[in-house]
């Protein structure tokens, strides 16, 4: 079964990520969807050994407004799974 990050929430500049079928070790980075770049400041990884449940994520003040996505990578360095694309204002 394909890992999925199966819902975004924003309020008051933190993301709350919910997933399932990540496992421990796993990162999520937020990218922005224009450029493709991966903010390397934004990174998380899952330290929960249950592989399902939410991630937060501060967003620091840097960060733009824009259309985002958030990627999740495995263990190994492989692309695992992305979000659908939110806006951030």
């Amino acid at each position: 079964m394909k890992p999925i990050i199966s819902s975004i929430e924003i309020e008051n500049r933190i993301i709350v990520a919910k997933y399932q079928r990540l496992m421990v070790g796993a990162k999520l980075v937020l990218v922005e969807k224009a450029s493709g770049r991966r903010l390397t400041e934004t990174v998380t990884r899952i330290t929960s050994q249950v592989p399902l449940g939410a991630l937060r994520i501060r967003l620091p003040d840097p960060i733009a407004p824009g259309t985002y996505f958030l990627k999740a990578i495995n263990g190994h360095g492989a692309d695992a799974a992305q979000s659908a694309d939110f806006e951030i204002s």
